[in-house]
């Protein structure tokens, strides 16, 4: 039977889009495959076709639970009911059915720690999986090595003798970052498929300050004239908050959201988000990954992104639906130095090591560390992987590379403020790429007019139409330098 038969009998569809074909022709031939597709390439379908092909369990690995939560609601709302997530929502009697069952699904989502307890191993094992996949892979590498080590380890459970063939998806991945996960997932010379990380349609801006509280003057401005659905990225729970109040008071319709909230409630803003309840989302880099809104029209990054990788993943939330979207990129001096401590601010530091040490040396348990408010879990969790590879020196010395790594990322991220080339050009090399060809109004140093993106928000004819947007933006870029 023909692919494309088969694409449109279980999803409607006559044809693939680009990677598609390629990526799920090598995965029937039981090849290892790396694909990177662009947010709204439909990567999901790269492992569900061949599911129904082979109909044994698909088994994907998924960063957070709400990504796989909404994926699993997604494929029940196509009819598909051979479909579980396997992660701490269940309650344990759920998780014990569920285990027990698990070789009936055809589709099993599972967080890279459930997949590292015992009994699923044990039941894993028993199965004849058709496919492992990998998704958001870009996390093995900027995840694992210093927030979420459990990613590192997918390689060693997984294994490289009797084992189906291995998806690894993303949207975005350097050079490095495909070697991290070629090698972590212990993959055997995988196929790659590598699409342009350019999206023509997001018109990148850049914009100057002389303080922080001066951008919130200019968002709470701009937000007010502006249409939406947009998102602006902070890089603190608080300031979520706050500006979220202060947009709240102004009349806009938002809500703030971090990883601090419960799970239920970020869940309900999502949707609200979603369904058009809600015009704009003031959030940590916690929100985004897997959030599927075809119109978000702008992101707007209140603060300086941890590094290029998240600035392109979040960007990459814009215009979905391949219509003209705005990400602005917002600066105020200073912002590189608070960057760089928010990224090694929760890293573990040689007294850590040392503490480590003196409790396995009184037999103790080193998680305890935690409990006694040493350390933070997550810090715990990167020296806990690192003790357990490296001797103590060579741990201190992975600590000190890990974090001069993290500030040469946020420096990395300035060469976009500071550059008066074209900031399109230099995202696309950063990811080892050319670009082909720039668009119209490409981005703020090849003359954007913003005019011609941003329109005024509906339903208030006291804003005029926003075409005197560059001349503004011009003027206070010059008031600034």
């Amino acid at each position: 039977m023909q692919l494309e038969s088969i694409l449109n009998k279980y999803f409607g569809y006559s044809n693939f889009r680009p990677g598609q074909k390629e990526v799920i022709e090598n995965v029937l031939q039981g090849q290892d495959v790396i694909a990177l597709l662009p947010t709204g390439m439909g990567k999901s379908l790269c492992y569900q076709l061949p599911g129904y092909i082979f109909d044994k369990p698909v088994l994907i690995i998924s960063p957070l639970l709400s990504l796989m939560q909404d994926q699993v609601d997604q494929m029940k709302q196509f009819k598909e009911k051979r479909v579980i997530a396997l992660n701490s929502f269940l309650n344990p009697a759920q998780k014990r059915t569920t285990i027990h069952y698990l070789h009936n699904y055809r589709f099993i989502f599972i967080s890279p720690e459930m997949l590292l307890q015992e009994h699923v191993q044990q039941k894993l094992n028993s199965m004849e999986l058709s496919l492992i996949v990998v998704d958001e892979a870009h996390c093995i590498s900027q995840w694992g090595f210093d927030f979420r080590p459990d990613y590192l380890r997918i390689g060693q459970v997984i294994g490289k003798v009797n084992r189906p063939p291995i998806l690894a998806l993303s949207a975005t991945a350097t050079t490095k970052v495909l070697r991290d996960i070629e090698s972590y997932l212990n993959m055997d010379g995988p196929y790659k498929f590598i699409h342009s990380v350019d999206r023509p349609n997001i018109h990148l801006g850049k914009m100057l300050f002389q303080g922080r509280e001066d951008k919130i003057d200019w968002i709470m401005d701009h937000v007010s004239k502006s249409a939406g659905p947009g998102i602006i990225y902070t890089q603190s729970r608080s300031k979520t908050e706050s500006l979220s109040g202060r947009l709240l008071q102004a009349g806009i319709s938002c809500a703030a959201y971090h990883g601090g909230m419960d799970p239920l409630d970020r869940q309900f803003i999502q949707q609200q988000f979603i369904d058009g309840s809600l015009e704009w989302i003031v959030a940590t880099n916690a929100f985004g990954m897997g959030v599927h809104k075809q119109n978000v029209r702008q992101v707007i990054h209140e603060s300086l992104p941890s590094n290029m990788a998240n600035y392109m993943q979040e960007i990459g939330r814009a215009g979905r639906d391949g219509k003209d979207s705005l990400a602005i990129l917002l600066y105020a001096e200073g912002d590189e130095e608070f960057a760089k401590f928010v990224g090694i601010d929760d890293y573990p530091v040689d007294a850590h090591v040392d503490s480590y040490l003196s409790y396995r040396s009184r037999n103790e348990q080193p998680s305890s560390m935690i409990q006694n408010g040493e350390i933070s879990e997550t810090a715990f969790r990167v020296l806990d992987y690192w003790m357990n590879q490296l001797q103590p020196a060579e741990v201190r010395q992975q600590l000190t590379s890990m974090k001069y790594e993290k500030m040469r990322a946020v420096e990395e991220v300035m060469e976009l403020i500071d550059t008066n080339k074209c900031m399109r050009e230099k995202l696309v090399h950063y990811f080892g790429q050319t670009l082909d060809n720039t668009p119209n109004d490409c981005c703020q140093c090849c003359g954007m007019d913003y005019g011609k993106i941003i329109h005024r928000r509906e339903n208030d004819a006291t804003y005029p139409h926003l075409l005197n947007w560059k001349d503004r933006i011009e003027i206070l870029l010059l008031g600034n330098s």
